[in-house]
C-alpha cells in the first residue's frame, strides 16, 4: 500500500486543556480508514491539523513523501488533498452547477459533469444550494470532492443528519473514489454504515489513536468493545461481519 498522508505524534491543547497528546493518522491510496471516537475526543481536531487548517502543538504532517512542520490548507490542497469539514461549504445563492464548475476550473480537473452523475445531483444542477435539502447539499459537497479528483480525501461526518438513501449513495461514492486510487479518511458515529464502508478502523481516545485493523478485527477488540461499542453491539458486529477482498466486508441482516 502507498502511504499518501501521515499526521504523526500530533499534540494539541486549547486554553490549557490537552485534546491530543500523541495521535497518529495514516491514509493509504485506494483505502478507506474510519476514524472513530466519542464526541469531543479530538477527531475533528486531528483532521484539521492533518489538512493544515489548524496548527499543531506537536508533531509533523507528511503528504506524498514531503514533511511539513507547519502545513497550510492551500499548500496541501494544491498538492492533491481535499477536506470536507463538518459544516456547510456551499454558498446558498450559487447553483450546484456553479459550484462544480468552479472546482473543476480551479484545479483543472474537468470532472464536473462526471461528478454530477456519480453523486446523482444532475437533476438539480441549476437549483440554488440554499434551496436544497440537507441530504442534497451533502451530496453536492461530496460531488465537489469527486470533481476535484484528489489523491487524498478527509471527510468529517459526511453521513450525519441525512436519510438512509443519501447515506447509501455517499458511501458508494466514497468507495468509488477509493477504487480510483484516492486515500480516504472518514469520521462519524454511524458505526454500522462506516464499518461496512471501511478497510480499516482507527480509534481516537484519551488523546491518542489506535490502529485496530479491519472492521472485523476492530469489533473483536475487547477494549474497543467494552469502552466504545458496548458488548452487545460489538458481538453483533463481529458475528455479522463477512470478510471480503481487501478486508472490506458487508454485514449480514
Amino acid at each position: 500500500m502507498t502511504l499518501v498522508l501521515r499526521a504523526d505524534s500530533i499534540g494539541k491543547a486549547f486554553g490549557g486543556r490537552s485534546v491530543l497528546t500523541a495521535a497518529t493518522l495514516r491514509a493509504y491510496a485506494g483505502q478507506i480508514a474510519f476514524l472513530v471516537g466519542r464526541n469531543g475526543c479530538g477527531k475533528s481536531t486531528l483532521l484539521n491539523i492533518a489538512v493544515g487548517a489548524l496548527e499543531a502543538g506537536d508533531g509533523i504532517v507528511t503528504f506524498k513523501g514531503r514533511a511539513y512542520l507547519r502545513p497550510t490548507w492551500h499548500t496541501l490542497a494544491r498538492q492533491g488533498l481535499y477536506y470536507l469539514p463538518d459544516r456547510d461549504l456551499l454558498s446558498p445563492s450559487r447553483t450546484v452547477r456553479q459550484h462544480l464548475s468552479a472546482v473543476a476550473r480551479q484545479f483543472g480537473s474537468g470532472g464536473a459533469d462526471a461528478a454530477a452523475q456519480v453523486c446523482d445531483v444532475a437533476p438539480f444542477l441549476d437549483r440554488r444550494c440554499g434551496d436544497l435539502s440537507t441530504g442534497e447539499r451533502r451530496r453536492v459537497e461530496v460531488a465537489t470532492a469527486v470533481a476535484r479528483k484528489p489523491e487524498c480525501l478527509l471527510a468529517d461526518e459526511p453521513l450525519r443528519h441525512i436519510d438512509p438513501r443519501d447515506r447509501t449513495l455517499i458511501a458508494k461514492v466514497l468507495q468509488y473514489m477509493a477504487s480510483r486510487g484516492c486515500a480516504v479518511v472518514v469520521t462519524g458515529q454511524d458505526v454500522e454504515d462506516l464499518f461496512d464502508l471501511a478497510d480499516s478502523v482507527v480509534w481516537c481516545t484519551d488523546g491518542t489513536t489506535y490502529e485496530l485493523g479491519s472492521p472485523g478485527t476492530a469489533a473483536s477488540n475487547w477494549r474497543f468493545a467494552a469502552t466504545y461499542l458496548g458488548a452487545a453491539r460489538a458481538a453483533r458486529l463481529a458475528a455479522g461481519f463477512v470478510p471480503a477482498a481487501g478486508e472490506r466486508g458487508t454485514f449480514r441482516e
